[in-house]
């Protein structure tokens, strides 16, 4: 299929040749994370971006695709899924490697009724073409473009973006409205498949997912957010009142007040009871209440279930289904979904718990490190093992806990380049921070000394090449740091006569 017969809606229409940034040239550009009392974590995040950049990838000759990008697929095709995850962490290089470009090969190759498809050939006579069928069941990947999309806007500030990406995602919205509900079912709700969800293996059943339900409403805000950004409050009201109604009919139809879950749905919505970890992305989507979300919570840190040694187990533990080695999808403690079940606790104000399950999630990943020297596909939910199907060397999403959840829940780092901020959330004791950190075009150090009690005073050591707000949050409350270019010396949490 001709370029000219796809990518309508995406004005981006010609690949340019640029080079590709390599490890040995940009490593010293990279943020460096100081953590005194764990050192090993900072090998196993070193680790994760030279693997990185081992899959940079040009277009090859002929391919109608328009920008270079990341790919962790095993074949030769590009994978919508793990090109969101791979954005996720590499937002963090986004001054040597604009990395959500790469979403620009899925928006080229969309079809004119919005479709677009996981999976797409990357190489070869069949290069742009999709792998599946629009009317297969496994056409589509989890709507997360979206998420990715404001992600990494936070970290990189490109506003202008928006403005490209929104009329691509609106036609994607659409097609999903009309194609992942189920005409004859009460319900009105969503539905997926284990290929399609990512999920692969997964044993859950039903016409009305809660995972893709909740992934809707994600994508919906996330909409809202980018139509505001760029002056389209009209459009942004419509889409924040549709990832309501959706969120009402989770609510309603697959809330179950007794279990603390919520359960996928047949037809006539009578609850399909599988003990997933789909049910954690309604926390990202802020469907629950505050109430809600506790028992949710609950469920997540429940040794007997999902926090396994290494979290959180895909399958609950205690399933008829569960495989303590992995099963892949019927137990493994998968990178992208432990990434967005711990965004989803920080949402809800679980901070404490975000870290500690970072925390060993990350102690877990460095143990299989240190016997094997590389990261996984996924790990064993009991044993500090990789899944027993599990590949080596998987950079792509496995990246997201030693780089992205060390920066944001261990060092407790969370930019906010829209309003040239970052938060820090102080809670380690040992001399911890990051050097090189980039947000939008300021680079920052940010250094805490070594002190006794986290609930003791700390002294922070803050570099800045232009002006920048640090907001610390501490056991003592919060304050605000307004940086000049240079260095500052501060102690934060002094204890109040």
């Amino acid at each position: 299929m001709a370029q000219t017969e796809r990518g309508r809606y995406f004005a981006k229409k010609k690949y340019v040749t640029e080079n590709l940034p390599t490890w040995k040239e940009n490593q010293a550009r990279l943020p460096r994370p100081i953590l005194d009392d764990n050192p090993g974590w900072v090998d196993l995040y070193w680790k994760c971006w030279q693997l990185a950049f081992e899959h940079l990838r040009q277009p090859a000759t002929g391919a109608p695709f328009v920008s270079n990008y990341v790919d962790e697929a095993f074949n030769n095709n590009i994978f919508q899924w793990d090109t969101i995850f791979m954005v996720m962490f590499w937002r963090y290089a986004h001054h040597i490697f604009p990395v959500v470009q790469s979403f620009d090969n899925f928006y080229c190759r969309q079809h004119d009724d919005g479709f677009i498809c996981r999976e797409i050939w990357e190489t070869g006579e069949n290069a742009g073409e999709d792998h599946h069928l629009k009317t297969s069941p496994q056409a589509i990947n989890p709507p997360l473009f979206s998420w990715a999309e404001v992600e990494y806007y936070r970290v990189s500030g490109d506003k202008h973006r928006f403005e490209l990406v929104l009329p691509v995602l609106e036609r994607y919205v659409d097609w999903l409205e009309h194609n992942r509900v189920k005409p004859t079912a009460k319900h009105r709700l969503y539905w997926q498949n284990g290929l399609g969800s990512g999920m692969d293996n997964t044993p859950q059943t039903g016409s009305a997912w809660v995972e893709m339900s909740a992934q809707m409403v994600i994508q919906y805000n996330d909409l809202a957010f980018m139509a505001e950004e760029i002056g389209q409050p009209v459009k942004a009201r419509t889409f924040r009142e549709r990832a309501q109604e959706i969120s009402g009919q989770i609510n309603r139809l697959m809330w179950d007040e007794e279990a603390g879950m919520y359960w996928n749905l047949d037809d006539n919505n009578n609850w399909q009871k599988c003990r997933t970890i789909g049910f954690s992305w309604t926390l990202l989507a802020g469907v629950p209440s505050s109430l809600q979300a506790a028992k949710l919570a609950n469920n997540l840190m429940d040794t007997t279930t999902y926090y396994r040694l290494n979290p959180f187990a895909s399958l609950a533990a205690g399933s008829p289904e569960y495989n303590p080695y992995g099963g892949y999808w019927l137990g493994s403690a998968w990178p992208p979904t432990t990434y967005q079940a711990i965004k989803g606790l920080q949402k809800y104000g679980y901070e404490d718990f975000a870290s500690q399950a970072s925390e060993k999630y990350l102690a877990g990943m460095y143990a299989v490190f240190q016997k094997t020297g590389t990261v996984w596909e996924n790990y064993a939910p009991d044993y500090f093992e990789p899944g027993d199907d599990s590949r080596p060397d998987f950079v792509g999403w496995s990246a997201c806990g030693p780089v992205a959840l060390l920066i944001e829940n261990v060092i407790g780092l969370r930019p906010d380049a829209i309003h040239n901020q970052v938060t820090w959330h102080l809670r380690r004791t040992d001399r911890n921070g990051i050097e090189n950190f980039v947000i939008r075009k300021t680079t920052l150090s940010l250094l805490c000394e070594k002190r006794q009690t986290v609930e003791g005073p700390a002294t922070l050591t803050l570099t800045t090449d232009r002006p920048f707000m640090i907001i610390v949050i501490h056991p003592q409350g919060q304050e605000i740091i307004a940086l000049k270019p240079g260095t500052t010396q501060v102690t934060v949490g002094k204890v109040k006569k």
